[in-house]
């Protein structure tokens, strides 16, 4: 049976809690190791779904539809 996609707010619950346990000192560097790889995909994962999502987004103007421009922010002097 396939695995049932995992949702955003899940995955992000697991790379805190392998961030919690890396930041208590108590793994060894070997378990140190498996978690920083399985927070890796976890993140790649991450940041997959945003893309993807990005990419759905759409604002609507007087023309219609128009692809989602992200607003950047002008830095004051």
């Amino acid at each position: 049976m396939a695995k049932k996609k995992e949702s955003y707010e899940s995955m992000m619950e697991r790379l805190e809690k392998i961030v919690e346990v890396m930041d208590g000192n108590e793994v060894t560097l070997e378990g140190t190791m498996v978690n920083y790889e399985e927070g890796i995909k976890i993140c790649n994962d991450l940041y997959k779904i945003l893309n993807d999502t990005e990419g759905k987004i759409k604002i609507l103007t007087d023309e219609g539809e128009k692809d989602f421009m992200p607003v950047v922010e002008e830095t004051k002097n």
